[in-house]
């Protein structure tokens, strides 16, 4: 029984280190030759390039030097804006010069009654904006000064503006509220609000000319932006800059007020929806005449140089009348359709349409008071641009304007309705590069201005060609 324990305890011991020896490492020389079978032999290199020619090495030199000078002007822009961001003012403006290529209207004469010249054929600086702005925190100022040709020489306030805005900074969480006073942009519709070097085509539609003529005005205004959606009021001398008869000035106590609310929403990706509907209500004016005395005019009509009794006529005087005020109202929807379409860039429509009462201020003034009725105008326009990459674009834009629905005529012994309706079609191409713009563009006007041999109403030609370079800065 002892020599069978002992036989089995010897018989565990050789089990155990076989285990053991089975587990352990192998020897470092086994080992090293285990690694030395799997080393693998030396990596073949690349070949070395071959030197570069002459041509590479300029071509690669002149690369260099481009942006070297790149990175110079970069450090120019950033010093320049740190300056503008210190001193708390910008300045900016363009440059807009017409050459009239050919205007049918156009005449080698002068006018009787103003003695400027008619003919149209001409250069001529359409608009020269220079403009001083900035702001501090919650302040902001500007002032925007005009210089033009139109009519002869002249430089005259545009835009003189003081603004309370807040929030300091953007914020998608909060409305966005702007307080602004003094000669600012008149809040109706889309094309007044559209700024000379932002529009594609030379000029307003005829209907925002007639109404608004210069697009500003003296008053003060309160705008609300909170997403998609904004909201304008501003009370108003209601005597823009380009008005004919008091322009930038207010012979009554009343204020225009005016209104907008707009809409501004994304319908798909790349294809945005903007409208909106305006208002203006206001007093217009008619001024008084003075008293004229009675006075005794003399013919001479046997040119014998002597008074005769036959040749004296009185002429009978006229009471004063005194000045008088009057209602005026317009209403307005306007809509834009933006698409963009790959590599070509934007597809743009626009739309507007206007319903207004004696609110002609620019084309042919309304004066209720010597026509003894009101004076009904309705305008609209159509137009389309496509953008043809970043350096072109093309349009078409129609307008209608009638500055009296209810006019008439005498046509022998019948009293008939007439047209006051005048119509342009624009047809412009325009070339970008970076801040200037070369325009040309086409314009098919009509309207009731001409007087046929037969003494009828009749179209009077007046279209024209013109080519209009703008530069930015």
């Amino acid at each position: 029984m002892r020599g069978a324990a002992c036989l089995g305890a010897l018989f565990v011991m050789a089990f155990a280190m076989r285990a053991r020896a089975e587990g352990a490492p192998p020897p470092a020389t086994e080992r090293a030759a285990t690694q030395a079978d799997v080393t693998p032999g030396p990596a073949l290199l690349p070949a070395p390039p071959p030197p570069p020619s002459p041509d590479d090495a300029a071509a690669l030199h002149a690369e260099l030097e481009r942006q070297a000078a790149a990175l110079d002007d970069l450090r120019a822009s950033i010093a320049d804006e740190r300056r503008t961001r210190e001193s708390g003012a910008r300045v900016s403006g363009y440059a807009q010069v017409d050459w009239v290529i050919h205007n049918q209207s156009s005449q080698n004469q002068l006018n009787g009654s103003t003695g400027a010249p008619l003919n149209l054929d001409r250069f001529t600086l359409r608009r020269g904006h220079l403009r001083v702005e900035g702001d501090h925190g919650l302040i902001s100022g500007a002032l925007e000064i005009d210089a033009n040709t139109t009519n002869g020489p002249q430089v005259r306030p545009i835009a003189a503006e003081g603004s309370f805005h807040w929030p300091e900074k953007p914020d998608p969480r909060l409305p966005e509220i702007c307080v602004t006073t003094g000669l600012t942009q008149i809040p109706f519709g889309f094309e007044v609000q559209e700024l000379d070097n932002v529009r594609p085509f030379l000029e307003r539609s005829t209907v925002m000319e007639a109404l608004f003529p210069g697009a500003f005005d003296l008053g003060a205004k309160l705008k609300v932006k909170y997403r998609f959606a904004s909201a304008a009021i501003g009370v108003m001398n209601g005597n823009p800059i380009g008005d004919k008869v008091f322009p930038d000035l207010d012979p009554s106590h009343s204020k225009d007020l005016v209104a907008r609310l707009g809409v501004d929403i994304e319908i798909v990706h790349g294809v945005r929806l903007l409208a909106g509907a305006s208002a203006d209500t206001g007093t217009g004016f008619h001024p008084g005449t003075a008293a004229t005395p009675y006075v005794v005019v003399w013919q001479d009509q046997n040119g014998d140089g002597l008074v005769e009794p036959n040749e004296l006529t009185a002429v009978g005087g006229t009471s004063a009348t005194p000045s008088q005020e009057f209602h005026r109202f317009a209403v307005a929807g306007d809509a834009r359709l933006v698409v963009t379409l790959p590599v070509l860039g934007d597809l743009a429509f626009r739309a507007e349409v206007v319903r207004a009462l004696n609110l002609d201020r620019g084309l042919e003034v309304a004066d209720p008071v010597a026509a003894s009725r009101d004076l009904r105008e309705i305008g609209w326009y159509v137009g389309a641009t496509q953008e043809i990459t970043r350096y072109g674009q093309i349009g078409a834009r129609f307008d209608s304007y009638n500055p009296d629905s209810d006019a008439s005529q005498q046509r022998a012994i019948q009293v008939v309705p007439a047209s006051r309706r005048y119509t342009t079609l624009a047809l412009m191409a325009m070339l970008r590069y970076e801040r200037a713009r070369l325009v040309l563009e086409y314009d098919v006007n009509t309207n009731p201005l001409g007087i046929a041999p037969n003494g009828a109403p009749t179209t009077l030609a007046d279209n024209a060609l013109t080519l209009r370079t703008q530069v930015s800065f």
